[in-house]
């Protein structure tokens, strides 16, 4: 059977990329924990667009915290560890173990991460980008490809 996406149009090249990445987002879990927010941050005026993810990880130290990007994927990883040494009475927040996965589009950056008050910010970017016309010669001696002449 064959598969007809949105990407399948012959005016469309070289696109096949962001399809995989639509792929991966709706395959991803649909665990709502950590709870996070995604904001628009003011533009600095030399500066694009930035981007700030903050994620409710209260509870986690940050070395029980990882922010890696691997392959245009922003993962955000947390592993807490039981104390054996406690003895809870009652035992209302547990040791969990989450991962976060953002798709990026080309050309975003990640500024930094910062932990505070239970909460990780990781701020991102996507600089601006002089546009560029090229005017490309039509040659007229026949058919143009790789090793005509």
């Amino acid at each position: 059977m064959t598969r007809i996406t949105a990407f399948s149009s012959p005016f469309l090249l070289g696109f096949d990329e962001i399809e995989r990445a639509l792929d991966r987002v709706s395959k991803s879990t649909t665990d709502g924990y950590p709870p996070y927010n995604i904001e628009r941050l003011s533009r600095g005026s030399d500066q694009g667009e930035v981007i700030r993810i903050t994620l409710a990880v209260a509870g986690f130290s940050e070395a029980e915290l990882e922010v890696t990007i691997e392959e245009n994927e922003l993962i955000v990883r947390g592993r807490q560890q039981d104390d054996a040494a406690r003895s809870y009475l009652h035992r209302g927040i547990a040791a969990r173990q989450f991962q976060k996965t953002f798709v990026l589009a080309e050309g975003i950056e990640v500024l930094g991460a910062s932990l505070a008050d239970g909460l990780l910010s990781v701020d991102l970017t996507r600089p601006l980008v002089e546009r560029v016309v090229r005017r490309i010669e039509i040659n007229g001696r026949g058919r143009a490809g790789p090793g005509k002449e």
